[in-house]
């Protein structure tokens, strides 16, 4: 994969996924009802909510992070091989995820 299209793909979904984390702390900064709870299902939904949206951020984090260490790998010159290997990695596997770190082969066989 080029540069160019690496850097393109990188950054809109760099930009979708801050978007959706300040989409999700504004969500969880609504907790309860503003009048206050008023029974248990009141508490405990905002509480399931609340720890839905934590999972979910934290993947976006995750995933945020490693489009920043592919941006860093394009920096350096070091885009399109595996981190842990240095093998080349196919460009279909960067058009489906360009922020992919190892080879299809290696992730199987982290699982």
């Amino acid at each position: 994969m080029n540069e160019s299209r690496a850097r393109q793909l990188l950054r809109a979904e760099r930009s979708e996924i801050v978007d959706l984390l300040k989409q999700a702390d504004a969500a969880s900064a609504d907790g309860l009802p503003p009048d206050g709870p008023r029974d248990a299902t009141d508490v405990v939904q905002p509480l399931l909510a609340a720890n839905e949206e934590d999972a979910l951020a934290d993947d976006l984090r995750e995933r945020l992070g490693a489009i920043d260490r592919a941006l860093g790998r394009l920096d350096e010159g070091t885009y399109g091989r595996s981190v842990r290997s240095g093998q080349p990695i196919p460009d279909e596997r960067l058009e489906a995820d360009p922020a992919a770190e190892l080879t299809i082969e290696e992730a199987r066989a982290q699982r």
